[in-house]
């Protein structure tokens, strides 16, 4: 088994360390530590973080390999320093079977880059009438134990209760799409001045807020688990606030776009802006960056939506909703939560990594950085900026709002158990 040695690296941002792999596994953390037998990554005072975790990614296959396959969304997490994602259910067909997701799972190992965890359905065929086979798909290889139906909500009250009960029996926990369908039925962005001014239909925040109390309010009911995908207004925050203050069993994320962008961007009618839920106001932006500071939120999540070309470059009202982010994911957290103050590297480090993985119970990942732990790491140039460019872009979609966009820091290497899928931004 080969070694390496990282020098002078800094450890979720704190002061430079020698980390030595050895096989699999880190063997060795401390200064002066001798490279004998290993190669040598000189890491120069970038920054050392456990290798990322995406409780919320979208690999499209099967079905969708036009936008994504599992190989090439695998490349493009490790092209972000990520070692395991969560792959949601909405393929064709969808992930509502023991065998759909075994084959998702299957070919994660097959691609190497990255573990792929498979996100069950909820519902049969995401249709929100009759609750998917949750058991067989917790019980087969793949062992899943995050469940969703996103793209769609559970809106029936009754059947996201079933859903909670079930999932208790094995520790799962339901990942809630907080879109209530009769409030944004020919909505087309956020609900305010601006939809107002351009004259397109408005998505309410209450749509999004009632589902959230409604699902906080089951799952203490229940004594389950519920996680709330992509949040994104002021008014959810203060409720996960209010649950979590009572003693409810509720996680929550954000995505990197959320945290950044606001719906003044859609008046330029750029269906790259396009996304579900879409981009808010900048009181949510900055309600949103303040709870991620104070753990309201609890986790980063891309929810990295691959596109084809055709269904992104036409007119607002056809273009899909969703955004590529698993490479520019780290960049924007740096640009919004650390520069700014909000979060040191540690903070991002149990943002992006320790959180996920405990809430997705992803073993082997989101681990310290500290001898006798898997060698999942990855290698940040915090110091680093520069525009993004999408032709460079190991996803096979191109659907990035960030075109163009200067931003901060740039992944350097990534390690899978000890083996380099990216080396000097390179992958291997």
């Amino acid at each position: 088994m080969s070694k390496t040695l990282i020098r002078g690296a800094k450890v979720l941002g704190g002061e430079p360390q020698d980390v030595l792999i050895d096989g699999a596994t880190i063997a060795e953390v401390g200064t002066g530590l001798s490279a004998e037998g290993a190669e040598v990554i000189e890491a120069d005072g970038k920054v050392l973080l456990p290798g990322l975790v995406d409780l919320h990614t979208h690999l499209r296959e099967p079905g969708r390999e036009d936008s994504e396959t599992v190989l090439t969304g695998t490349r493009a997490a490790a092209s972000g320093g990520y070692t395991n994602v969560f792959a949601m259910a909405n393929t064709f067909p969808v992930a509502d079977t023991a065998g759909v997701v075994e084959q998702v799972w299957r070919l994660g190992q097959e691609s190497g880059y990255c573990d792929v965890q498979p996100i069950g359905a909820v519902t049969v065929g995401l249709e929100g009438a009759k609750l998917a086979e949750l058991g067989a798909m917790h019980e087969s290889a793949a062992g899943v134990t995050v469940f969703s139906d996103d793209g769609k909500c559970v809106h029936d009250a009754v059947i996201m209760r079933r859903a909670l009960e079930y999932v208790k029996a094995f520790g799962g926990v339901v990942a809630q799409h907080a879109q209530e369908p009769r409030l944004t039925e020919g909505a087309q962005m956020n609900e305010g001045v601006v939809s107002a001014e351009l004259g397109l239909g408005g998505w309410p925040a209450v749509a999004e807020e009632s589902i959230i109390a409604r699902d906080v309010l089951l799952a203490e009911h229940v004594g389950s688990r519920v996680h709330i995908c992509h949040l994104s207004t002021a008014g959810s925050v203060e409720i996960v606030r209010w649950a979590k203050s009572r003693g409810i069993d509720v996680t929550a994320e954000v995505t990197p776009h959320h945290l950044l962008l606001t719906d003044e961007l859609v008046r330029s009618y750029n269906p790259v802006y396009k996304v579900n839920p879409p981009l808010r106001t900048e009181r949510d932006v900055l309600a949103l960056r303040e709870a991620l500071a104070d753990g309201t939120i609890d986790i980063v999540a891309t929810d990295h939506a691959p596109h084809p070309h055709e269904d992104k470059d036409c007119e607002w009202a056809a273009a899909a909703m969703g955004m590529v982010g698993l490479e520019t994911a780290l960049s924007v957290v740096q640009e919004t939560m650390v520069d700014t103050g909000l979060l040191d590297w540690a903070g991002v480090a149990d943002r992006m990594s320790f959180k996920p993985a405990k809430i997705g119970q992803a073993t082997g990942h989101g681990r310290p950085v500290s001898a006798g732990e898997p060698a999942n790491l990855t290698l940040v140039d915090t110091a680093y900026r520069g525009q993004v460019d999408p032709a460079g872009f190991a996803s096979r979609s191109r659907n990035t709002p960030y075109e163009g966009c200067e931003l901060p820091g740039r992944v350097t290497h990534t390690w899978l158990r000890g083996k380099a899928t990216l080396v000097d931004g390179k992958l291997t």
